[in-house]
């Protein structure tokens, strides 16, 4: 099968495009390229990050269901100890369920975001 296109952008909600948007950048480096008061987009290597204004946006509340998550980004990492505290330095907290943590690490992003960082993702998936 053909791919019709490839994965560009992983497009987030949130009540503070602006804040969001800061804290991926600082996470994973990457550059503003394009904004306006509703929208950010974030370019780097590999998937772009945007961040979109939702005014009602609501947070959800993994591991329960009740407002499921809405996204699920994956951060390949090289420590994680290392990783975990420059996230949590940037905003993230760390989420109470951790279902392996040794092999990965779920912290909420200051939107509300679940999000892991792990070891197990190779450099050239």
């Amino acid at each position: 099968m053909t791919a019709i296109g490839r994965l560009a952008v992983v497009s987030l909600d949130t009540k503070d495009p602006q804040g969001l948007a800061d804290f991926y950048r600082g996470l994973l480096g990457y550059e503003e390229v394009f904004k306006t008061d509703e929208f950010i987009a974030l370019k780097g290597p590999g998937i772009g990050i945007s961040t979109q204004l939702v005014k009602d946006h609501v947070a959800p509340d993994w591991p329960s269901d009740s407002v499921p998550k809405q996204i699920h980004v994956e951060i390949a990492v090289r420590d994680l100890e290392v990783a975990e505290a420059d996230a949590l330095a940037l905003g993230a907290t760390k989420a109470s369920h951790q279902p392996s943590p040794d092999s990965w690490r779920v912290l909420i992003d200051p939107a509300g975001h679940p999000f892991c960082i792990t070891t197990m993702i190779p450099d050239d998936f």
